[in-house]
């Protein structure tokens, strides 16, 4: 079944710091690149999932940054969300709160480890195997 989700990017942080295989946000980023999650994301989101995983205080190397924000772009979904008018008490994730409020007649989730300040349907993966 295939299941479309905006990706945090906190999400994509936590996935390339961890070094366990079957850590959620691994586990969410290996569904990415199987085609199972098909990704949904506006071209705010991919600048800020650029800047924000090439920051140096995370140390990942531009190769592994390039090769992952290039398979989530060949295989997710472009979409130019419309504004919402919604006022969200961080405004940084109304992109993400946007791009799912445009996808949601397909079911679209957002996963997210940040659920205080967004208050959706949340994609939540701790067992998968």
């Amino acid at each position: 079944m295939i299941c479309y989700a905006v990706i945090d990017t906190n999400v994509l942080v936590s996935a390339l710091l961890s070094s366990k295989d079957d850590a959620a946000t691994v586990q969410v980023m290996i569904r990415v690149l199987s085609g199972e999650i098909v990704t949904v994301y506006s071209t705010v989101m991919a600048k800020e999932y650029r800047e924000v995983l090439l920051r140096k205080k995370f140390g990942f190397e531009s190769g592994t940054v390039d090769v992952l924000l290039f398979a989530m772009k060949k295989f997710g979904v472009l979409v130019n969300p419309s504004p919402s008018g919604v006022v969200l008490p961080d405004a940084s994730n109304l992109p993400f709160y946007e791009v799912v409020l445009e996808k949601r007649g397909d079911n679209a989730y957002l996963v997210t480890g940040n659920t205080k300040s967004i208050e959706l349907r949340i994609a939540n993966f701790p067992s998968i195997k």
